[in-house]
């Protein structure tokens, strides 16, 4: 008999000490689940699926918050549909923000550029701008 993509689900889910239901098979790439959803045929978020089987539709135009900000839980208790703005609200105050950058520049005073859509490391952003110049030189002297 074939399994329904709820019992797919549950049959691929750990609860951890918090309550959350960790699924443990694919995820997107960007770390939420994700599940072949026979009904709809197609690929859905494993949250999703969960959140519809065991609570209702969701809303149109909400997104479901993750209350306990693990992506991989599909508890329908941890979800709460809410506004995409009040998603992304919520998340960024559950994010601490970086002390360093990618390639572990301090985010300092000194180190700091602040602009209209954020920061950046200073000494990220000048290496870059001497790659740039560099590869522009480079060209225009191929070209002479």
């Amino acid at each position: 008999m074939k399994r329904t993509t709820v019992e797919r689900i549950l049959a691929r889910v750990e609860v951890d000490e918090a309550g959350c239901w960790i699924f443990t098979g694919a995820d997107n790439g960007h770390g939420y689940g994700s599940v072949w959803d026979s009904e709809s045929r197609s690929r859905r978020g494993a949250h999703r699926v969960m959140y519809e089987a065991m609570v209702g539709p969701i809303p149109d135009g909400l997104h479901l918050d993750h209350l306990c900000r693990v992506r991989r839980c599909c508890n329908p208790g941890h979800l709460e549909p809410v506004e995409p703005a009040e998603n992304t609200r919520r998340g960024a105050q559950a994010r601490p923000k970086a002390e360093v950058c990618k390639y572990g520049h301090p985010y300092d005073e000194q180190n700091t550029r602040i602009h209209k859509n954020g920061r950046d490391c200073r000494e990220c952003h000048r290496r870059r701008s001497l790659a740039y110049v560099h590869r522009k030189n480079k060209l225009r002297g191929a070209a002479a």
